[in-house]
């Protein structure tokens, strides 16, 4: 705030320095550690004179750093203090841990979980369009669509990470023109991970029978998600076979394929015996006597 004249003291309280009563002598000059100073008004003084308070303006008036008494003192009067009391009305800078909550006019909701901004209103902790977790302290974005843009300093969509799943799905034997009936699986697990466009699936099989076999090549069904789709049906992605049992000789897989716009698994085998030779021809599910084993890991995309 600005103020025409002298600035107001807040808060400033100061005692003077002794004062010697000179004889017939009705003004004095006040001073703090030899340096003159000067009260807002004699209302924010306390003086006292021969042990007795004196009242402002009537017993005493003040000029800048000039104290003049109503009348002269004499010889044995004696300036008990003379304590300045500064602004009484303006706080100036309070003690720490001394205004509540309650002293605050800011808008908005005022309790542990929120803060006072710099637009004077209270607002939740965080980033503007997500909330924390409670207890857990993660972070919850007001839409799922939403992520975290990384590598880059302004939004850029080929940085921006917005999507994050774990989970597990049930893989199912089948064949790309027929799928087997009676079907039975001592066990079967499929697990994934998607970051981004990426997932990520680990598949554990276990046939034990079934009643009749699928057709055409042998496929594993149930990913998670779809594959992408490129429009021109040019996309694939590849796996490994870790593990497989009880294939026939010149029907076991050797490796696992996905193409464009898929949500299952093509299962491959080498084009001859001899293992130089391309794994690009379909596992036979036909061959398949239904007791058979195996472990893909692979990863794709999605759109």
């Amino acid at each position: 705030m600005s103020y025409i004249g002298r600035t107001p003291q807040s808060g400033n309280f100061q005692v003077c320095d002794t004062i010697a009563v000179v004889n017939d002598q009705a003004a004095y000059t006040m001073q703090v550690s030899s340096v003159d100073v000067i009260p807002e008004t004699a209302n924010h003084m306390l003086v006292s004179l021969n042990g007795i308070l004196q009242a402002p303006t009537s017993s005493y008036t003040v000029s800048g750093s000039t104290i003049t008494f109503a009348s002269n003192l004499i010889t044995g009067d004696v300036i008990n203090f003379i304590q300045i009391l500064g602004s009484v009305l303006d706080l100036g800078v309070p003690s720490d841990d001394t205004v509540s909550l309650a002293k605050l006019t800011a808008t908005g909701t005022k309790d542990a979980t929120t803060f006072l901004r710099g637009d004077n209103t209270f607002a939740a902790a965080g980033l503007n369009g997500w909330s924390e977790d409670g207890a857990n302290n993660n972070l919850l974005p007001a839409s799922a669509s939403a992520g975290i843009y990384l590598g880059v300093s302004s939004a850029t969509a080929a940085n921006l990470l917005d999507d994050y799943e774990e989970g597990t799905f049930t893989p199912s034997f089948s064949g790309s023109t027929g799928a087997p009936s009676g079907v039975s699986y001592a066990s079967r697990l499929g697990i994934y991970t998607k970051i981004g466009r990426i997932v990520q699936v680990d598949i554990w099989m276990n046939l034990s029978s079934w009643s009749s076999a699928p057709s055409g090549g042998a496929i594993i069904n149930g990913l998670p998600f779809t594959s992408k789709s490129d429009g021109g049906g040019n996309y694939y992605a590849s796996g490994s076979i870790a593990f497989t049992q009880l294939f026939d000789t010149d029907n076991a897989p050797k490796g696992a394929a996905v193409g464009s716009a898929d949500n299952h698994i093509a299962l491959r085998k080498s084009a001859s015996s001899d293992a130089r030779n391309n794994v690009n021809v379909d596992v036979s599910a036909s061959a398949m006597n239904g007791t058979e084993d195996i472990m893909v890991s692979l990863t794709y995309q999605t759109d």
